[in-house]
């Protein structure tokens, strides 16, 4: 199979941003990040926060403000902003930008689901780039200057963002090795 899109996959501090670097400079193709949240907020003419934002857990407030949508109107009263609606759309506007983006070939996308969105996609590699908690926690600390408690935390909470991630945008309650084509483990 000859590869037009490598999909990178990657937990904290496990290097994969740096992988998709070498990999983008080695098949001298594009390096895709940031890029999609940019274009998705382009095109629904928000700000990339904004655009972000959906790609992580609500918060209580959004949560809230979605329980109370669903309360009986009082006739004449404005329309209740419904982040759910927001979210839904921003999510199919990510899964189209990263579609189109991959359609063009020559890329190397990091994170956003790109694995699980392109699954079916012919000429994709997905790649799954982690490290044991241990070895992340000990690279975080090293790129952060924060101490253990606070790096082991991170690095659960990113974990289970991404778990609450692949739950909310493709249904998933658990991101497997078959998921990938290849699994790289960066703790040597």
């Amino acid at each position: 199979m000859e590869a037009r899109v490598v999909s990178i996959s990657r937990t904290l501090a496990a290097g994969g941003e740096e992988v998709g670097r070498l990999v983008a400079d080695g098949l001298d193709f594009r390096y895709v990040d940031d890029e999609v949240i940019i274009r998705a907020a382009g095109e629904a003419g928000v700000s990339p926060a904004t655009i972000a934002q959906v790609e992580h857990s609500r918060s209580l407030s959004e949560r809230i403000a979605e329980a109370m949508s669903s309360f009986t109107r009082v006739e004449g009263a404005p329309e209740p902003w419904s982040p759910r609606v927001d979210r839904e759309g921003y999510q199919a506007l990510i899964q189209w930008v990263v579609e189109d983006t991959a359609n063009e070939g020559q890329v190397v996308f990091v994170a956003h689901g790109t694995s699980i969105t392109l699954a079916t996609m012919s000429g994709i590699l997905r790649v799954l780039v982690t490290a044991s908690p241990a070895v992340r926690t000990e690279r975080l600390m090293a790129l952060t200057d924060v101490g253990e408690p606070q790096a082991k935390k991170a690095i659960q909470d990113s974990d289970s963002e991404r778990l609450k991630f692949f739950r909310r945008f493709y249904d998933l309650r658990q991101e497997l090795p078959t998921q990938y084509d290849l699994v790289v483990n960066t703790d040597r």
